[in-house]
């Protein structure tokens, strides 16, 4: 990369984004010109000689040929398929997009510029490798919309396209895994700053249940509401952490009837102070909503439901119990890996969003991934206001309503982003008093169910949006209104209720099964009435589908799929599909006229306007709502209002804002002050810096551990992918003999001091089978080897996994040391357990081989299959370590030291 493009990606977040990418548009030039000279070529094949280009690159590219060679050619054909089956062409600001991604950067592309569109290019280009490439998003919702849309373009063209959604069987994942281009959410790289920086203080946990009390939750929960601030117990909302006082220490103990409350057979402690961080740092409506008996976390990112989290070590119990809701079982980790060591498995790792220079350090620093700017397609012509700041909550409320008042007035569209559930609905009902009509987007599931339609509506004439953080929306808000997103939504409202298939009876890997889905849409949402002609076409279509593919026969993912494929563009070969395909097409023509019209008005207003009322952690989350306007090089404006009672002046600001609030008295004036503004700022590089210590302290933790990981899972591995475990398992005892030997005779003992019972007994403990071995027994007792040869590979791989995954399990842990650096502890620490675990592994399988010598084999009566009979020892005895003493019928945990 060029040194000039790199300075442009680190000064772009000092000067927040002055940099418009002209470094990299002329960096790119000649490859652009190189494809643009292919344009005619691929513009005079057929479909089936566009489609069999990939072919003949496929093959090119096996004998060896480089991607970066095939890059113009490659580009050229899915320029001419998107052209052909999207109606798109990619501007050559896209294809230099494409580029920085093929060339494993962080592509900084401003909203509107199609970025969705980008990630074919190089998914298309590095598909031809054999490899697969998966394309990461945020939400189930963002995956299966690219899916159907883009993924278009490499269907069309030959390749397979696959989709991962949260209710898919195993089966199906694996299957989807294996196409050339996967569709997939972070949670089970679009806006990919959301999710290598924001989740990357979220490890990626896999996890099953333990039973705990619910009494001790609810019991808790109780004392936790009875307690007072600051005379029980204090608080750190910058820590997000809770510590009882002496009074408080005392009093829980003499309410619980305990003589400590760390006592480790009850651990009172930790109920407690997890439900007072559930009375005090958790609020419904900003952290978590309620839906049924149910508590669900809002992503404070997103402001999306987290469908399937939970809060670990007892803290979602404690919510649980503070709402007075059933206690689900708590989830203990079962394996762990940070985002960060996650995506830095990928051999080739790249993204887009619109906001990356402001982070560009930390992308270098910790995924080595460099920021390049792409120039905008049109010159952006937004207008970002000043901030108007008040002292009070309360009057910036009152200037937000006052501001939106204004601008509907004029027929302006208004997009007001607000940082909580809490908020929105606040908001919403001012907006109702002041006869504002208006839609809101949040993470409540009345809500949730019509984001695609409020969010394709909001760039229409005079409508009103309140949406709870708009980072990773996806839907580009198109002034006027959407004409095919909306002509979908109308066929989908005709057709799903009649295909898709009542919930229950379709496995689900989720517990519960979502809500009752209903498809109907507001009817405001269309820009015209539906006329006769066009009506009777949707109806007809839908009733050949519901004879073809049966009445309310589809799961709805099935449903979802077929509609997709109708609404493409382009020649269909099936029937139905041709049939719907023509209806769509009819009723985008129609709402077109309508939409196209409602735009030069929209524009002749002044565009999209953007309300902030509150800045968020990081500049670049409060630019992502700013870059919802302007896209395209569309008029618009942004204005945030803030409060110096906003939570992040409130946590982060410090004296200064603190001086500010006691000097200004009156509520609802704006004040302006450069040193105000200095002061705001200040607050909010604290908080992105101290958020950015967690991450970075977070990864260097988690690379202590990574390693390991990797040694742990590389031999988990081997006893996988084993045709002949003998070999693994003879290695294994081998090394477990000569621990044994070293630990109970020793190398330098002379031979008349050794103990040899000893030494039989503990050899005769880990293998059983090996009691009555006889050189002279095992020689005429060969031929039984064969039968045994058939129980070691059937069970030799089960209790090498079950032993390594509980023993990585017990080795799991942190120490704290006072007065030394902690993570040269943890790395010394951590490297004798793993050489501990490593030893325990080997013997243990060993251990547990053996346990089960093949006794006689039995028919059962009810369902016929062979049963072994084993020699009657419990599974889950563990042996002594290897240098205890004599065997007894008291087992020692294997932990126990060589």
């Amino acid at each position: 990369m060029g040194v000039s493009a790199s300075l442009g990606g680190l000064l772009g977040g000092i000067f927040k984004g002055n940099d418009t990418g002209e470094s990299t548009r002329q960096q790119y030039a000649g490859v652009v010109t190189a494809i643009n000279r292919l344009e005619p070529t691929m513009a005079a094949l057929s479909d089936t000689e566009l489609r069999e280009k990939t072919f003949a690159l496929k093959e090119r590219a096996s004998q060896g040929e480089s991607l970066d060679s095939l890059l113009p050619e490659a580009f050229a054909v899915v320029r001419e398929a998107s052209k052909r089956v999207l109606g798109l062409r990619p501007f050559d600001v896209q294809l230099i997009g494409g580029m920085v991604l093929h060339k494993g950067e962080i592509a900084e592309m401003r909203t509107g510029e199609g970025k969705t569109l980008v990630a074919i290019l190089p998914a298309y280009l590095n598909a031809l490798s054999g490899k697969g490439v998966h394309v990461v998003t945020v939400n189930d919702y963002l995956a299966r919309r690219d899916c159907e849309w883009v993924g278009q373009v490499p269907r069309f063209l030959g390749l397979k396209v696959g989709l991962i959604q949260q209710n898919m069987t195993s089966e199906q994942r694996r299957e989807n895994y294996l196409c050339d281009i996967t569709y997939v959410t972070n949670s089970e790289l679009d806006e990919v700053d959301s999710i290598l920086i924001d989740e990357a203080r979220t490890p990626l946990i896999i996890s099953g249940t333990a039973e705990k009390p619910s009494d001790a939750y609810y019991k808790a929960a109780k004392i936790a509401a009875a307690f007072e601030r600051d005379i029980h117990y204090t608080v750190d909302e910058k820590q997000k952490t809770v510590l009882l006082t002496e009074q408080g220490y005392e009093d829980a103990e003499e309410i619980l009837d305990v003589k400590d409350l760390y006592d480790p057979r009850e651990q009172w402690a930790s109920y407690l102070l997890n439900a007072i961080k559930a009375k005090e740092l958790f609020l419904k409506d900003v952290n978590y909503i309620i839906r049924g008996k149910e508590v669900l976390i809002v992503d404070e990112f997103t402001g999306r439901v987290m469908q399937g989290r939970r809060w670990s070590d007892g803290l979602h119990q404690a919510v649980e119990a503070k709402e007075g809701l059933p206690i689900q079982n708590e989830t203990i980790t079962l394996a762990s890996i940070s985002y960060q060591n996650f995506f830095l498995q990928f051999p080739k790792l790249c993204g887009m969003t619109g906001t990356a220079a402001t982070e560009s350090t930390e992308f270098e620093s910790i995924y080595k991934l460099k920021v390049t700017i792409v120039p905008t397609n049109k010159p952006m012509i937004r207008k970002d206001e000043s901030d108007v700041v008040f002292r009070a909550t309360n009057g910036k409320w009152q200037a937000v309503v006052v501001e939106i008042s204004r601008m509907n007035k004029t027929g302006r569209p208004v997009l007001v982003g607000t940082t909580s559930v809490e908020q929105s609905d606040s908001l919403s009902m001012q907006l109702q008093e002041a006869g504002i009509p208006h839609e809101v987007l949040n993470a409540k599931p009345e809500n949730v169910e019509r984001e695609a339609e409020i969010v394709a509506q909001s760039g229409r004439l005079g409508a009103v949006t309140i949406a709870t953080n708009m980072a990773g929306r996806g839907t580009d808000i198109i002034l006027g209104g959407n004409a095919e997103f909306i002509a979908r939504l109308k066929l989908r409202e005709m057709l799903m209720p009649r295909v898709v298939q009542p919930a229950g009876g379709v496995f689900v890997s989720v517990k519960k099964p979502p809500p009752m889905k209903t498809w109907k849409v507001n009817e405001k949402l269309f820009p015209c009435k539906l006329s006769s002609k066009n009506t009777k076409l949707a109806e007809e279509a839908v009733e050949l589908a519901v004879n073809t593919w049966g009445k309310k026969s589809l799961s709805e993912l099935e449903a979802e799929e077929l509609l997709s494929y109708s609404c493409e563009k382009g020649p269909a070969q099936d029937e139905v599909i041709a049939k719907l395909r023509s209806a769509f097409l009819e009723i985008v023509k129609e709402y077109k006229a309508y939409t196209e019209e409602e735009r030069k008005q929209v524009v002749a207003a002044g565009g999209l306007h953007v309300v902030g009322t509150e800045r968020h952690e990081s500049r670049r989350i409060d630019n992502q709502l700013r870059g919802r306007s302007g896209r395209q090089g569309d008029p618009g404006s942004s204005r945030f209002f803030l409060s110096l009672e906003d939570n992040i002046f409130r946590i982060f600001g410090g004296d200064r804002i603190q001086g500010l609030m006691r000097a200004f008295r009156v509520e609802d004036l704006p004040i302006e002050s450069k040193m105000l503004t200095k002061a705001l700022d200040e607050a909010q590089r604290k908080v992105e810096n101290y958020f950015f210590d967690i991450r970075k302290q977070l990864f260097e933790y988690d690379e202590v551990l990574n390693s390991q990981r990797d040694r742990v899972y590389t031999e988990r591995r081997r006893a996988l992918m084993s045709d002949n475990l003998q070999s693994l398992i003879i290695e294994y005892a081998e090394l477990t003999m000569d621990d044994i030997l070293e630990a109970n005779i020793g190398s330098d003992a002379p031979k008349e001091s050794w103990d040899l019972e000893k030494l039989i007994a503990k050899v005769q403990q880990y293998c059983y089978l090996l009691n009555d071995l006889t050189p002279d027994l095992l020689s005429s007792e060969c031929s039984s080897y064969e039968d045994l040869q058939d129980y070691l590979r059937r069970h030799g791989r089960e209790a090498y996994l079950q032993k390594r995954d509980m023993v990585e399990k017990q080795a799991e842990g942190l120490r704290g040391y006072a007065q030394r650096d902690p993570l040269i502890e943890y790395k010394l620490e951590g490297y004798n357990l793993f050489l501990d675990m490593m030893e325990q592994i080997r013997r243990n399988v060993i251990y547990s081989i053996y346990q089960f010598q093949p006794v006689m084999v039995k028919k059962d009566k009810e369902d016929e299959s062979d049963k072994i009979v084993t020699n009657g020892r419990s599974r889950n005895q563990k042996p002594d370590a290897v240098g205890a003493g004599e065997s007894s019928s008291s087992v020692a945990s294997p932990q126990a030291s060589v």
